[in-house]
């Protein structure tokens, strides 16, 4: 059983344009104080096809870590252009992945992985993308409700790795444990100033 269970993960700022900053509010219990804190990060996955363009967009610690409900907020920067694989529409444009990673003691024990979709709000430019990127008119749309959860084994303070043996993948939706098997996000639209509610990513729903 782990210490650290995630309780909720709410995206603040979805849709968002591209470049707009990412903003987490995340919330988690521990079962028992933790002598060390937490490390969180946020991946964009740059490219499927090789992890060399993988951009850790900000870490952050959180501790120390009290028995209990625990939550804080995440603000990470957008990817950098110049460390995409291409900024070619073909490539820019669509979908791609996000991941939340937790750590204790330098050892990962969850991640969470979103898709997100990035496409042009104005529907001609989606309908006819130029041929050169539009940064500034490109927005983001999260898929923030289908995330797949991965859990690992983790000794704790205890030196007693979690119960379970492996890694246990689950998500939200039941029978559904690949991301790239979730459906995509939909056409991103005018990006609202804060998207309401959260959502469970450590029970799975019926």
């Amino acid at each position: 059983m782990s210490i650290v269970n995630i309780r909720n993960i709410e995206l603040v700022n979805n849709p968002a344009k591209f470049d707009d900053e990412y903003h987490f509010r995340i919330k988690f219990e521990a079962i028992a104080p933790l002598a060390e804190d937490l490390e969180w990060r946020l991946i964009y996955v740059g490219s499927a096809k090789s992890e060399e363009y993988d951009q850790e967009l900000d870490s952050c610690m959180v501790g120390p870590v009290p028995a209990g409900v625990n939550a804080f907020d995440f603000i990470a920067p957008a990817p950098q252009h110049h460390l995409l694989p291409s900024v070619e529409p073909d490539e820019i444009l669509g979908v791609t992945v996000i991941i939340i990673t937790a750590s204790y003691r330098d050892k990962e024990f969850v991640r969470v992985g979103y898709y997100v979709n990035t496409d042009y709000e104005d529907e001609q430019l989606r309908i006819e993308p130029p041929s050169k990127v539009l940064w500034d008119q490109l927005y983001r749309n999260v898929l923030i409700g289908k995330p797949k959860v991965t859990r690992f084994q983790n000794p704790w303070d205890s030196g007693t790795a979690d119960a379970n043996d492996g890694n246990e993948i689950d998500s939200l939706q039941s029978g559904n444990t690949n991301l790239y098997d979730s459906p995509v996000p939909p056409p991103v639209q005018k990006a609202a100033p804060a998207a309401a509610g959260g959502m469970d990513v450590d029970e799975v729903a019926a």
